[in-house]
C-alpha cells in the first residue's frame, strides 16, 4: 500500500473541519480513506446507504464518517452544514467524489469556513520512488507502459492495463456521465476523446475539432468541460499577465491517465504535466498558495512547454525532450521577461546534468521528477 503525500495533512484537518477529497475514479481515494482509521463508510450510490444518509443514521460512536459520492444528493452542502453545526466534530466528516461537480466551484456560502479541500491524483514518480525499491528510469518506463493509476501501475502488466483501461473509461462515460449530463451521442464523445489523445501537447481549437466530429464548436467546448469535470483531462492555459486575454487563447489538454495518450513524446510530456499539476494542487491544498500551470507561446511560434506560477509570480520554466541535449533556443527569448524564474530542460535519454551560461539547467527527466518539490 502506497502512502500518499497528503495523508498527514488530511489527518490533521479532520480534527477541525469537514474534509472534501475529489479526484479521478480509481486514483486511490477509497484506499486512502481506509488508511484514516476505523470509520462508518456510506456510499450514496448504494441504495441502502442512501437511506441511511438521508435519515442521518450512522454510528455516533465512530470518530470518522465517510460519505462517498455525496454530491449526487440534492442540497448536499446544506446537509453537511446542518450536521457540522449541530453535531460538530467528532465525528470527523470525510467526503469523497470522482467528479468535480459542485465541490470546488459551487460549494458556496453554505459551507464557508467549515471545510478544507484536497485533490487526489494518480501516482507520480516522486511518490512511487520514495516507496518502491526501483530506479527512476525503471519507474518511468513502467509509467510509460501502463500509465500512472495505482492498480495497473502496481500490477506492471501491459495486458492487465489494456483491459483495465477499457473498463475504466467505459464506467466513466456510461455511468458517471449520466449523473452530469443528458449526452446521448456517446460515440461522438468517444471520437472527441480519441482526437484529444493524439493532440496532447498541441493547442486545441474547438472549431477544428467540431468539423472533425461533425458537431458545433459550443458542443465541443461543453463536452470538453464535462471531460474536465470527470477528471479525464485537464487544461493548461497560455500564460499572460492579463488573465482575461489568456483565457481567450487556445489551450492545451492533457490526460490524468498517461496511458491513454498516443505517441511516445506526447506521453513523456503528459507525465511531466501530471507531475507539475499535482505539485501545484499540493501547494494550494496544503499551504494555501495560489499555484497554477501554464505554457508560453508567441505568435511567431516560440514556445516553452510549461511555466508554474505561485501567487502570481512565475517560478519555473520547463522544456521536455526525449533525447535532445541541445538547449532550446526559446529559453533565450523568454528568460529576459522574468527576473527570478528557474529554467530547466528535462531530457529522458541522457546521463549528464549541465548548467548553461544563461542560467538554464539540463537534467535527466526521471531523476528530476523523483525529487520535484523538494
Amino acid at each position: 500500500m502506497v502512502n500518499r503525500a497528503i495523508y498527514p495533512y488530511v489527518q490533521k484537518d479532520l480534527k477541525k473541519k469537514i474534509v472534501l477529497l475529489t479526484g479521478p475514479r480509481q486514483s486511490g481515494k477509497t484506499t486512502f480513506s481506509s488508511q484514516l482509521g476505523a470509520a462508518d463508510y456510506l456510499n450514496y450510490d448504494n441504495p441502502e446507504h442512501r437511506i441511511r444518509i438521508r435519515n442521518q443514521e450512522w454510528d455516533r460512536e465512530s470518530r470518522l464518517v465517510i460519505f462517498d459520492e455525496l454530491h449526487k444528493m440534492d442540497n448536499w452542502k446544506l446537509y453537511l452544514k446542518g450536521i457540522f453545526d449541530v453535531e460538530g466534530i467528532p465525528p470527523s466528516l470525510f467526503v469523497t467524489g470522482s467528479s468535480k461537480l459542485d465541490v470546488f466551484r459551487k460549494v458556496g456560502d453554505s459551507l464557508a469556513g467549515r471545510f478544507f479541500k484536497y485533490r487526489m491524483h494518480p501516482f507520480d514518480l516522486k511518490e512511487v520512488y520514495q516507496q518502491f525499491n526501483t530506479s527512476p528510469d525503471e519507474l518511468l518506463e513502467t509509467m510509460l507502459k501502463v500509465g500512472n493509476f495505482p492498480e495497473p501501475f502496481i500490477a506492471g502488466n501491459d495486458s492487465f492495463y489494456r483491459r483495465w483501461k477499457k473498463t475504466h473509461m467505459d464506467i466513466i462515460l456510461r455511468q458517471d456521465l449520466i449523473d452530469l449530463s443528458l449526452i446521448q451521442d456517446i460515440p461522438k464523445l468517444e471520437h472527441l476523446i480519441e482526437i484529444l489523445k493524439r493532440r496532447v501537447g498541441s493547442t486545441i481549437s474547438y472549431s477544428n475539432i467540431a468539423r472533425d466530429i461533425e458537431k458545433d464548436p459550443n458542443t465541443v467546448k461543453r463536452w470538453i468541460q464535462l471531460l474536465e469535470n470527470l477528471y479525464i483531462i485537464f487544461k493548461v492555459t497560455p500564460y499572460s499577465k492579463n488573465i482575461s486575454r489568456s483565457l481567450l487563447k487556445d489551450s492545451k489538454y492533457y490526460f490524468y491517465d498517461v496511458g491513454q495518450v498516443i505517441g511516445d513524446s506526447q506521453k513523456l510530456e503528459n507525465i511531466v504535466a501530471c507531475a507539475l499539476l499535482k505539485d501545484c494542487h499540493f501547494q494550494e491544498d496544503v499551504s494555501g498558495y495560489d499555484s497554477t500551470l501554464h505554457f508560453l507561446r508567441t505568435k511567431d511560434g516560440k514556445e516553452i512547454d510549461f511555466l508554474t506560477v505561485v501567487d502570481d509570480q512565475p517560478r519555473l520554466l520547463i522544456e521536455v525532450k526525449e533525447s535532445d541535449t541541445n538547449l532550446s533556443p526559446n529559453f533565450n527569448h523568454f528568460l529576459p521577461l522574468f527576473q527570478t524564474v528557474k529554467a530547466v530542460q528535462l531530457v529522458k535519454n541522457t546521463n549528464r546534468n549541465t548548467n548553461f551560461k544563461n542560467g538554464c539547467r539540463l537534467e535527466k527527466l526521471s531523476e528530476w521528477l523523483c525529487k520535484l518539490g523538494r
